[in-house]
């Protein structure tokens, strides 16, 4: 059963200090390159310095914030006076709890990342899903903001799953979801039913 929010306004107060809460607008600034940094987000959102895990989650969100991809495919901490490289090896988010509010077209689904990002797929931020070309495992994702993205937890996507339906994208069948009006296909139903 996919997970519901048991309080609408809980998750309404969420959403409106997610929109509250300001951003450093490290898409603006243009600083040098310093180097990388022995900094690496693991698959499972665990964030390492210099091979031990950050064990303080202030300073993780902290260092969140200032995190951006660029052209370059390449993650950076960015501040107004140095860019620093870091690895990611996934996805820099995971998206560990889903909400889910109404129904059909006016269904929302939000999910919450490692971080307390809160993200409602809509147009803005598109859930869309990767195939491993040989185990043929799904990785399914979803934009946080400016070209960052969740991985979505094998938990959440089941539930996810549990609130797809079949429907025909270009004469094949496969399994989506909607959310704010916006349709993301998650999989294909041939693989659903093997």
């Amino acid at each position: 059963m996919p997970t519901v929010t048991p309080d609408a306004n809980a998750l309404a107060a969420a959403l409106a200090a997610q929109k509250g809460k300001k951003l450093p607008p490290v898409h603006l600034w243009n600083p040098p390159y310093c180097g990388d940094m022995d900094m690496r987000i693991a698959r499972d959102g665990t964030w390492y310095y210099l091979g031990s895990p950050i064990g303080r989650i202030a300073m993780v969100k902290l260092f969140s914030t200032v995190l951006r991809r660029d052209d370059d495919d390449r993650y950076y901490l960015v501040t107004p006076v140095e860019r620093l490289g870091i690895v990611v090896d996934d996805a820099p988010f995971v998206a560990v709890e889903m909400f889910v509010e109404g129904e059909g077209a006016e269904r929302r689904i939000t999910f919450r990342t490692h971080v307390d990002d809160y993200v409602t797929a809509d147009a803005d931020h598109p859930i869309r899903v990767a195939i491993d070309p040989q185990t043929q495992e799904p990785s399914p994702y979803v934009l946080v903001r400016d070209r960052l993205e969740a991985l979505i937890a094998r938990s959440v996507f089941y539930d996810l799953v549990e609130l797809a339906d079949e429907r025909q994208v270009d004469g094949e069948t496969v399994l989506g979801v909607t959310s704010c009006g916006q349709d993301f296909t998650i999989g294909s139903a041939v693989a659903a039913h093997d």
